[in-house]
């Protein structure tokens, strides 16, 4: 039986050490896919707020749902009930029987935070991108999506946003301001696992 040569046992061990590892890589373009093929979702937080001028952390706890393309909703249950929710360009917002509506285009740091949100939830990262630098680490089984402003006005508030997953849940936020405050939300997937994971 002939020997194989070097050439293409070389080649045989190559196409072997690095096919399997392609296949399997786990970047930021393979996150924002994932990402993509959930078309909604909901999950139960808790968020806790470090505040300057409080002595003790800010708590409040509710639901976060999305919709993709562009809807993104947050009902605060504790300590009071009140909502945020985001259709396209309009943010709603509601508490203690009042409403107010208003175009995010009005509130353009606001309006860049919840493009974060709702880009990273649907999947979408020329929009994650066109407003915040992105810096990607970790595996499938956990990963850390760090976020920084590219707004000049946005950055002299919000410092980083810090996205921690496992596959295609996000389980926590955390967002650090400018002046020391911070926050940090806990998240916990409703419904079915996506599929994929």
């Amino acid at each position: 039986m002939p020997r194989p040569d070097r050439r293409s046992l070389l080649l045989a061990l190559l196409a072997a050490a690095t096919g399997p590892a392609r296949a399997q890589a786990f970047d930021l373009k393979a996150l924002m896919q994932r990402l993509a093929r959930r078309k909604a979702g909901e999950a139960r937080f808790t968020e806790e707020r470090i505040v300057s001028g409080f002595d003790s952390p800010l708590t409040a706890s509710g639901v976060l749902s999305f919709a993709a393309p562009d809807r993104f909703a947050r009902h605060t249950l504790q300590p009071v009930k009140e909502s945020m929710e985001v259709q396209g360009r309009t943010l709603l917002l509601r508490r203690g029987g009042r409403t107010r509506q208003m175009e995010m285009d009005a509130l353009p740091e606001v309006g860049a935070l919840l493009e974060a949100m709702r880009a990273t939830l649907t999947g979408d990262l020329a929009l994650l991108q066109q407003h915040f630098a992105t810096d990607f680490s970790g595996e499938e089984g956990r990963w850390i999506l760090r976020l920084k402003p590219l707004d000049a006005r946005l950055a002299r508030q919000l410092l980083q946003i810090e996205l921690v997953g496992q596959g295609a849940d996000v389980r926590s936020i955390a967002m650090q301001l400018a002046g020391g405050d911070r926050s940090l939300m806990l998240l916990e997937p409703l419904g079915p696992p996506a599929a994929g994971r």
